[in-house]
């Protein structure tokens, strides 16, 4: 039977369209909840492809004599604040469902529209305030829709980065921004299609396909970074003052950087390119701590990265993770205790899943193992990213624009810490961790910390099969590191011990015994070693003898001691 939806896109092509049709889609669209839009979209999905199809057509058509009339104007501003909620709201609609509203437009229309944009004298003009909704909700989509692929997006970017962000046009803009206290009258429909929409769409694209980052690197840097660096500078200070239209240009500017160093992450030619000297990198730094604390800021983070002051504090992390994984600064060490105070702040406010995730990723870098333990870890933090793991697993192998070895390079890190292990044998979901170990090796590492933990323990002893596994391989491995975490794996579920080979017969630093506590123990053993040290024993423990990694440094402990 047919929808009264049905009815009703039926009559956008027949001339002349009544105001009264589009009136009553608007009141459609405007019924739906987000508890009501995936039953809608399940529904009226063909109609719905018409209308968007339909939006797109008059966008592109050469004359817009209908962009000052208010029926057409409140069906498109209805229509995408509906797309948007489709975007946040719809977790059980496919990506391809999604991504079909969104991108169902043609190159001839695409060019058409852009070429319309051009021709406009007008600083204000509504006709680019629509196509910047519509353009904004295919970044909103990819931000969370990484896998998704369309030949249009390739197009898109590519344009957006020939024709806008490479124009004098966009330098003027920057140029513009770079000065303190701005006036709202500059955040002109234009201005913030240049800098807010452009920059967005350029993240898009390269973030699309690598290729296209790689392509335009050395135009990138000419583009955006001196400039960049300025805006930041001068903006940092003044973060109570600003006002919406500035914070959406500075999230969309500082997006594009980051999402360009981390593309170029693993040789950090972007970051090199970015930060010539140790005095620079350590100005931006100073300057994003600057913002990241502002409290109004980082209380309007939601669940979803559906508003910018959640972007914003989303890229800020992923760039201080960027930096200090960069190792060489000494003068990190200063703002440690700033940098700490202000993300467990935001540990401690947010609601935001990834942005705790983010978080944990920075602490990661600059606490010691001993700080690690003592960190107090969201409660459900660890079956986050367990279901992570799940749901990427035979996937992209990537969360959103996060590899999966980055992903695991935290976890590794934090299950060290006995809330994590305590959670993760409650999860009962170390099969998951046994599944993946043969493709990424660090997760023998995360397995040997949790077999610190007995109820874990009793898990993966009744896993024969693993067990066996790990008996072979502890012989076999040429991974020295990998061969390390198995043999503490295999020590702390009472195999094998006689038969654990030496991996250092170099090293003269024999114990006679080795002390594992628990660090709630600590003063009990620290009272312990005490006693045995005067007593003439040679003794290990870890407050006394840790160098580097702490569980590399018990592996060589558990070697080199005759009594554990």
């Amino acid at each position: 039977m047919e929808s009264i939806l049905d009815q009703l896109v039926a009559a956008l092509h027949k001339a002349p369209l009544a105001t009264d049709v589009l009136d009553q889609i608007v009141f459609l669209l405007q019924q739906q909840t987000d508890q009501s839009i995936s039953s809608f979209v399940s529904s009226s999905l063909p109609s719905l492809l018409i209308l968007e199809q339909w939006a797109w057509e008059l966008f592109s058509q050469e004359s817009h004599g209908w962009i000052h009339e208010p029926s057409y104007q409140q069906l498109f501003r209805t229509l995408a604040i509906f797309n948007e909620k489709l975007i946040f709201n719809c977790d059980d609609i496919e990506t391809e469902t999604k991504g079909s509203l969104l991108f169902c437009v043609t190159i001839e229309q695409i060019n058409s529209i852009f070429m319309h944009i051009e021709r406009s004298t007008n600083d204000n003009d509504p006709f680019i305030a629509f196509n910047r909704l519509w353009f904004d909700n295919q970044v909103r989509f990819f931000y969370d829709n990484l896998e998704y692929t369309s030949p249009i997006i390739d197009h898109i970017g590519r344009y957006i980065f020939d024709q806008y962000i490479k124009s004098k046009e966009y330098k003027i803009y920057l140029t513009q921004l770079r000065q303190p206290h701005l006036s709202d009258t500059i955040f002109t429909t234009k201005f913030l299609f240049y800098i807010s929409t452009c920059s967005s769409y350029c993240r898009l694209y390269f973030g699309h396909e690598a290729k296209n980052f790689y392509d335009f690197a050395d135009d990138i840097q000419q583009c955006f970074y001196e400039d960049y660096l300025e805006i930041v500078r001068v903006h940092s200070y003044t973060v109570a003052s600003w006002s919406k239209d500035l914070l959406g240009c500075i999230t969309k500017i500082i997006g594009v950087i980051v999402g360009c160093c981390w593309l170029a992450s693993e040789h950090q030619t972007q970051m090199k390119a970015l930060f010539p000297t140790e005095k620079a990198v350590r100005d931006h730094f100073e300057n994003l701590l600057h913002i990241l604390p502002y409290e109004t800021l980082y209380k309007q983070i939601k669940r979803k990265c559906s508003n910018d002051e959640t972007v914003l504090v989303s890229y800020i992390l992923a760039y201080f993770v960027l930096i200090v994984q960069m190792r060489t600064m000494d003068w990190l060490s200063d703002l440690n205790a700033t940098l700490r105070n202000t993300i467990v702040s935001i540990i401690d406010t947010t609601i935001n899943d990834e942005v705790a995730i983010c978080c944990y990723a920075v602490l990661c870098e600059i606490l010691t193992d001993e700080e690690l333990k003592d960190l107090k870890i969201s409660y459900n933090i660890c079956n986050y990213l367990l279901q992570m793991f799940e749901d990427i697993w035979n996937k992209t192998k990537k969360y959103k624009h996060i590899p999966i070895t980055t992903l695991l390079k935290v976890f590794q890190t934090l299950s060290k810490n006995d809330s994590m292990q305590q959670e993760a044998a409650v999860s009962n979901k170390i099969y998951l961790l046994i599944e993946m170990c043969d493709e990424y090796p660090i997760v023998y590492d995360i397995i040997w910390a949790f077999s610190f933990n007995k109820d874990i323990q009793k898990q993966l002893s009744s896993n024969a099969r693993f067990i066996s596994k790990l008996t072979q391989i502890s012989g076999q491995s040429e991974n020295e590191q990998m061969r390390k975490a198995i043999d503490g794996i295999l020590w702390n579920l009472d195999i094998n011990h006689e038969n654990r080979p030496i991996t250092d017969k170099q090293n003269t630093k024999v114990f006679d015994i080795m002390i594992s506590y628990s660090h709630k123990e600590k003063v009990a053993c620290k009272q312990i070693y005490d006693e045995l040290i005067e007593a003439g024993y040679r003794v290990w423990i870890d407050f006394d003898q840790m160098h580097g990694n702490v569980m590399d440094a018990m592996a060589q402990a558990i070697e080199q001691s005759n009594t554990v």
